[in-house]
């Protein structure tokens, strides 16, 4: 397995790492016997992030890592998340908490539902406007004094935002949704990152597996599966951005790889100090998304591929008008 640094001073992973959400959350249909079977089989394979968070269940996500990597932690660089408060009552509803008591309550609760003695990387999943980052991450390091979290992480968190934190505590990644149709990071987060030397960790690197070109209809999602009420699945939207796919796919046929593994490559091509983490609770496109490790791409690829998906070439937000409001604070 290739490895890539975390930051200019952090740990080595491996070079894509497996996010856990859908497994338990958002993306229809669980099968948890099949997911912790994925788990194992990426550990096998020499995938050491693994990439999960308290919200996704909310708590069962976690509880599920746990099981699978049980009598494996050696083989596993652990990162999870706090701060995305659900409502039982409403699965719609969220919010945002990154106060100091929440901070120590939700890492203890993280750490008896993964059965682990410690977290490699911990993030706050997003930031509070109501309290001060410096705050926030003063209490994140006092769980690196006492041994319970190794690595601190902020997700989806403004250039500022993550300088303060970074002068508060060395901060090892930034944690941000990154693929060929969500290129925000470009903007400013990539070059801040590589600034301070920080490691930036690309989530839904297959824009929530519709790079892959499986997905041609709405009607292709389970009836609880969020992408439903996303706006880029929704509408004049969809086809549009379906359009950008197909030309992918006819450039990946080209090439004689899979349009998941094309994706994939490409954000690994974007710098070393990129680690995508793709999510898939299957063991059959674990096998195929690792096999972008094997893809070569030149310079003329990254070219066609950057005329198909120029900045902001998608159709439509990445969440709703909630999700975005709580994004680069």
């Amino acid at each position: 397995m290739q490895e890539r640094r975390l930051g200019r001073e952090g740990p080595k992973v491996s070079a894509l790492g497996l996010g856990c959400m859908g497994m338990s959350d958002f993306y229809g249909h669980r099968d948890d016997k099949e997911s912790i079977a994925t788990l194992q089989a990426a550990l096998d394979q020499g995938v050491t992030m693994i990439d999960t968070a308290d919200m996704y269940g909310p708590h069962i996500n976690e509880e599920l890592v746990g099981k699978a990597i049980a009598g494996r932690r050696d083989r596993v660089f652990l990162a999870t998340k706090f701060g995305v408060v659900r409502d039982n009552g409403d699965p719609h509803a969220r919010g945002v908490n990154g106060s100091p008591d929440y901070v120590r309550r939700s890492v203890e609760g993280s750490l008896k539902r993964l059965g682990v003695d410690h977290i490699d990387l911990y993030y706050q999943h997003r930031i509070d406007p109501e309290v001060p980052i410096e705050d926030t991450v003063g209490a994140m390091a006092r769980l690196v004094d006492e041994g319970k979290v190794r690595y601190l992480g902020l997700s989806e968190a403004a250039p500022e935002t993550l300088r303060r934190a970074h002068q508060v505590h060395p901060i090892s990644a930034l944690q941000m949704e990154y693929s060929l149709w969500t290129r925000d990071a470009e903007q400013a987060m990539l070059s801040t990152c590589r600034e301070l030397g920080v490691g930036f960790v690309a989530y839904s690197p297959l824009g929530r597996g519709f790079l892959s070109g499986a997905i041609r209809s709405p009607e292709d999602f389970d009836r609880d599966d969020f992408r439903r009420h996303n706006p880029r699945f929704q509408g004049q939207n969809f086809q549009r951005n379906l359009d950008l796919v197909e030309q992918v796919r006819v450039l990946a046929e080209d090439k004689q790889v899979l349009p998941s593994q094309l994706a994939l490559a490409w954000v690994l091509a974007q710098g070393d100090d990129i680690v995508p983490i793709f999510g898939t609770k299957r063991r059959r496109y674990l096998q195929e998304n690792l096999g972008a490790l094997r893809v070569a791409l030149s310079e003329d690829d990254l070219q066609t591929l950057a005329r198909i998906f120029p900045v902001h070439a998608a159709a439509g937000e990445r969440y709703g008008e909630t999700g975005m409001a709580t994004l680069g604070r």
